[in-house]
């Protein structure tokens, strides 16, 4: 018997001498079983005996989990009863005799590592002659003993045997050759591909595709780089890999709680792997013995043995090793996987890539030295190289950034080109408003004021961002822009994402405009039907010169007598469509106004916006940034805790209460649902009121109440009879509350910095010293790192890169819609490509401003579909 049976042997002896106590080996059973297993596989002689290590490893892991001493005795005494049929089956076998298939290829002496394990990266020249076949010739893969049985295996080391490839080109690629174009033929049904019924075209549609022309834009998720793979025996624990190998075995299982897993037994010639698939069994039908796939996942380890978890895999086709290096690999759904939607898509590129027009005029393809349309298409899908997949993914990412950089700043030209009602400066009425405020305005305050009415003061829409850090005095600059329009004869619309803060608009801006006798009229979907209709009249016949609303605002029974100036808030809450709607408003005047006119445009975003997303979302905008904080507002200071010191950021509560001041706390967010959210609220409150704080008086706010119980619940809180606020997100924005020195927030972690910015700033507006408590209930490294920032810094400004850089643009702004377009392959975080593709456009747009030279008509084609989904959504 081999050394490390005997071993086994004897531990399981002891442990029966011992009375089953888990104590015959230092570390217990289980700790054993990890070092046993590796000497074991080695000693293995046969099928039979490797599967026979396997299941003993697995018992010996579980053992210490075993319900008391008669369990494990009878296990103990199964184990060594077949330890000892095992010794009687092996004796016979002579040690030279070769093992049965498939068997383990035995490992050859030591020897130090080739440097050749480490591939070399895409920019060789010649990528398709492995460095490891010239180094050596003998490795493990291809030394091994050839073993009779399923289908041979294919490793990254067997690239040697495929036929020698004719060096690339200087381009890198074969160009495809010029044909005519035919833009009518791609845009045909996917039903005239061969194999293309009735039955897969629905499962297509279902994916976005209809037409040839979506398959060439069904891109690849990720590839799988053959030239690049390493073997089993060579690939590290925690790498991110795809391996070549043939099932040996499949087994199913179940687990404690009666699920179903797969374990399959894989090998490439050089090693080893198991992989397992959970709550699949209809995969056993598929993965047959002897079926040669391709597997993608992190390699993990279980008892020693290298293992993938819920591995991605497909069958392996012959010609995917040995034409296409570099394989793509697609979203897949029931009835389409990855390799039929190869073949369709090569069809496709095949027959009618070369004929897609390029709406991209020549000059700048070539100025850039981008990669002509149909090349790009077909590396994209199908790549020579890892440096013609990088030339492909430019052009497209290049595509999207100038189609993008299009639509804003034509959207920009069309807006400009409309007349508009010059609103000059009004000197008096500036004064008087500025006498009645209580504050000095900023020295930001008063600089883009002055931008603002220059650009009133003007022929040509207005139409310009502003934004500034929480608390910077964006609603001031609002009311002096509102000032100018009014001054001059014209109205002023603002239009908000909530009652709630319309509301609060309202209440603000009464306020600072009350030295002037103008009708400021609110309009939200809580007002009632008759005072709806006074306001409606009262705007059309001029009588209201003033009106916050929500999306009631660009409802068709509301028209203006004259509207010179929009405002829109909260600007990533609305899409393309609404603010346009809301424009549009200013061509909707009575019919004393001569001409349409276009009303100048104020959008406000309610924190700082890093430089390439309002590059991006709003390209069509002028900016104008609120970088000083008015005079006094004290620095916030801000603690991260865990939830086992609830209790303590309690009692930091109950202890600022005592002392005069008031508190909001936030509740988790309840992702998509606000029937969900206040239904929390309500819980959490009820709570606090009766557990935490029975001796104060604690409010609640949600998104679900009437607009007069938020007005009700707010005036208290204003008041001092609340003490303690209990609110979901609705708290954002919209209370400003100077004697709140507290904001305790739960669930932190599943908000983003930039909303966690914008909690913060409703505390720290008063005289007093405010805090800012952040509570997460789970934490990852992101998260943490995303707390961490908070706790840092005040600056909203350096925040927001933060945040973009954490979650990425699609993310930034949370759950609300931002009316841009699906990017398939661009990022918004490209400055490089995004700044050259805004040059590119501003300079096509200088000469056709309109698209309509008869070069630029397929452009202007794709940017009009381009942007049918934004607006389609928004």
């Amino acid at each position: 018997m081999s050394r490390s049976f005997k071993r086994l042997e004897s531990v399981l002896k002891l442990e029966a001498t011992q009375g089953y106590l888990d104590k015959a080996v230092v570390g217990g059973i289980a700790q054993f079983a990890t070092y046993w297993v590796t000497q074991a596989r080695q000693e293995a002689v046969d099928e039979a005996d490797r599967a026979f290590v396997e299941q003993t490893a697995e018992v010996l892991a579980n053992y210490a989990r075993l319900p008391g001493k008669e369990a494990r005795a009878q296990t103990i005494e199964r184990l060594r009863d077949k330890l000892t049929s095992r010794a009687e089956r092996v004796a016979p076998l002579a040690p030279p005799t070769p093992p049965s298939p498939p068997s383990r290829p035995q490992q050859p002496p030591r020897s130090p590592k080739p440097t050749a394990t480490q591939p070399p990266r895409p920019e060789r020249k010649q990528p398709e002659r492995p460095t490891q076949s010239r180094e050596k010739p003998a490795t493990p893969a291809t030394s091994a003993p050839a073993t009779p049985g399923p289908a041979p295996s294919v490793s990254a080391t067997a690239a040697p045997a495929r036929e020698k490839v004719k060096p690339a080109p200087p381009l890198g690629y074969k160009p495809l050759p010029k044909a005519p174009p035919d833009l009518e033929g791609v845009r045909q049904p996917v039903t005239v591909l061969r194999g293309v019924g009735l039955k897969l075209a629905k499962i297509l549609h279902n994916r976005g595709v209809t037409t040839l022309y979506d398959l060439l834009y069904y891109f690849p998720r990720r590839y799988d780089d053959f030239s690049l793979m390493k073997p089993i025996n060579r690939v590290a624990f925690g790498e991110q890999v795809t391996i070549i190998g043939t099932v040996w075995e499949l087994r199913a299982r179940r687990t404690r709680t009666n699920q179903t897993y797969l374990q399959a037994l894989i090998s490439d010639g050089t090693g080893q792997i198991q992989a397992t698939w959970f709550n699949q069994p209809w995969l056993a039908e598929q993965l047959k013995a002897g079926t040669q796939i391709a597997l993608s996942g992190k390699m993990e380890q279980y008892l020693g043995r290298p293992t993938l978890n819920n591995p991605e895999w497909e069958p392996v086709a012959r010609d995917m090793l040995r034409t296409g290096r570099i394989v793509p690999v697609y979203s897949q759904t029931e009835g389409l996987n990855s390799q039929k939607l190869r073949t369709l898509i090569k069809m496709v590129l095949d027959q009618w890539a070369n004929k897609l027009p390029d709406p991209l005029p020549e000059a700048v393809c070539q100025r850039l030295q981008l990669l002509p349309l149909p090349d790009a298409l077909y590396q994209i899908h199908f790549p020579d190289s890892q440096a013609t997949l990088h030339q492909a993914r430019q052009r497209l990412i290049f595509d999207e950034l100038f189609l993008l950089q299009l639509g804003m700043l034509g959207n920009r030209q069309q807006w400009q080109s409309s007349p508009a009602l010059p609103l000059p400066h009004d000197a008096a009425a500036f004064q008087t408003f500025t006498a009645h405020l209580p504050f000095q305005l900023t020295g930001a305050q008063q600089r883009v004021i002055t931008e603002i009415a220059g650009d009133m003061a003007r022929p040509v829409a207005m139409s310009r961002l502003l934004q500034g850090d929480v608390g910077a005095g964006k609603t001031v600059v609002a009311a002096a822009a509102m000032v100018n329009a009014v001054a001059s004869g014209a109205q002023a619309a603002l239009m908000a994402p909530t009652e709630i803060l319309a509301e609060q608009h309202a209440k603000s801006l009464r306020r600072m405009l009350a030295p002037f006798d103008w009708q400021i009229r609110l309009l939200t979907g809580s007002v009632a039907q008759g005072e709806k209709s006074d306001i409606y009249q009262e705007l059309a016949d001029g009588t209201a010169q003033i009106v916050i609303g929500t999306h009631a605002l660009i409802q068709e029974n509301v028209r203006f007598h004259k509207l010179g100036l929009a405002i829109v808030d909260e600007q990533h809450r609305f899409g393309v469509e609404q603010r346009q709607a809301l424009r549009d408003k200013g061509s909707d005047n009575g019919s004393s106004a001569p001409t349409p006119i276009t009303p100048h445009l104020l959008v406000m975003s309610a924190t700082p916006i890093p430089r390439s997303l309002a590059l991006s979302m709003y390209g069509d905008l002028d900016l104008a940034v609120l970088d000083e904080l008015p005079p006094g507002r004290q620095e916030i200071k801000t603690r991260w805790l865990a939830p086992t010191e609830r209790e303590r950021a309690y009692a930091f509560v109950r202890g600022q209460i005592q002392a005069g001041r008031q508190a909001y706390i936030i509740c988790p967010l309840v992702e998509e649902s606000d029937k969900i959210e206040a239904k929390a609220a309500v819980d959490e409150h009820a709570r606090l009121q009766g557990e935490v704080f029975p001796e104060f008086r604690v409010g609640l706010l949600h998104g679900r109440m009437k607009g007069e119980e938020k007005e009700a619940v707010m005036r208290e809180f204003y008041a001092g009879e609340i003490q303690i606020l209990v609110s979901t997100s609705v708290i954002e924005v919209g209370v400003d509350v100077p004697n709140s020195t507290v904001m305790l927030i739960e669930g932190a972690n599943r908000f983003g910095l930039a909303q966690l910015h914008q909690f913060r700033g409703r505390v720290g507006r008063g005289e007093h010293q405010s805090y800012c408590l952040l509570m997460a209930d789970n934490t990852n490294p992101e998260t943490e790192e995303r707390l961490a920032a908070l706790e840092q810094t005040n600056d909203g400004f350096v925040l927001a890169e933060k945040d973009l850089q954490l979650r990425g643009p699609g993310e930034f702004f949370g759950r609300r819609q931002s009316g841009l377009p699906e990017l398939k392959m661009a990022s918004l975080l490209d400055m490089t490509t995004l700044q050259m593709a805004r040059s590119e456009a501003e300079t096509i747009l200088s000469r056709d401003p309109q698209l309509q030279n008869p070069e630029h008509a397929l452009l202007q084609e794709k940017v009009q579909n381009f942007w049918a989904e934004a607006t389609s959504v928004s």
